[in-house]
């Protein structure tokens, strides 16, 4: 399938690795011209380099911090300074501190609600009204299967991404009549850097190994294994594409069949 996405703007929120990184590469391939963006120079720079290296696509890397206004705007300035116009947008965050309620303080509540809920409130209204100027985009947020199937110890993943959940049908409702298309897209376990992370909590509130508790993980899916990221990429690149044309106000689980949700 051709997804339409040769010479298309894609602006990519935390892509220095993980599932950013990973849809990234997707859309790259596609023909799209990617704008990257992460806290940290030294990843941000190699990973536009390995991409534009793999691709040939035209990749812009811009150091930025999605829990501080002025960022975005710089992010948002510069990615129209070189390509002109935003075709779609990936939001896509780190995940939010794990732990259980009683474990967990107000900080990191704090600290989740700016990187979970405000960078995609912040994100979006950088950049739709461009969209509506030019005549419409794609908008595409990164949940968690957290939205449709609570996990234990996820405790500030579960509440916020939620949230991000209810912002995403809201906004296209409202931004329909501009042809911009907003949807979700919710991975359940893939072999990213932040699972890694849930992993080790999970062994040490649990007294087991890493490995314990990926195996134990790996029975609760229908598919009986973790994802590949590119598995996850493939589907959120169609989502952000021309080819979904008519597909808003979705959520997409890439879950493997973990979440036993019917709706």
């Amino acid at each position: 399938m051709d997804l339409m996405l040769k010479g298309k703007t894609v602006l990519v929120t935390a892509a220095s690795r993980g599932l950013g990184y990973a849809t990234a590469r997707v859309l790259a391939q596609e023909g799209a011209n990617v704008a990257l963006c992460a806290r940290n120079v030294t990843p941000l720079k190699e990973a536009a380099r390995q991409l534009a290296r793999e691709t040939g696509a035209t990749v812009l890397p811009v150091v930025a911090d999605l829990t501080q206004d002025v960022d975005i705007q710089r992010l948002v300035a510069e990615t129209l300074r070189q390509f002109q116009r935003i075709d779609a947008l990936f939001i896509n965050a780190g995940g939010p501190a794990p732990g259980h309620f009683l474990d967990l303080n107000l900080e990191q509540w704090d600290a989740g609600i700016q990187l979970t809920i405000q960078s995609a409130i912040r994100l979006v209204y950088a950049v739709a009204p461009l969209m509506r100027e030019q005549g419409g985009g794609s908008i595409l947020a990164n949940t968690s299967v957290t939205v449709r199937y609570p996990m234990d110890g996820l405790t500030i993943s579960n509440a916020l991404r939620t949230a991000v959940i209810g912002l995403v049908k809201t906004l296209s409702i409202e931004l329909g009549a501009d042809n911009i298309r907003v949807n979700a897209i919710a991975p359940g376990w893939t072999h990213t850097e932040r699972v890694d992370e849930i992993l080790r909590a999970r062994a040490e509130h649990n007294s087991t190994t890493v490995e314990e508790e990926a195996a134990k993980i790996v029975t609760e899916v229908p598919l009986r294994r973790m994802a590949d990221p590119v598995e996850f990429a493939r589907a959120a690149a169609f989502l952000l594409s021309p080819a979904a044309s008519y597909i808003t106000g979705v959520t997409l689980l890439v879950d493997g069949g973990l979440a036993r949700a019917v709706l």
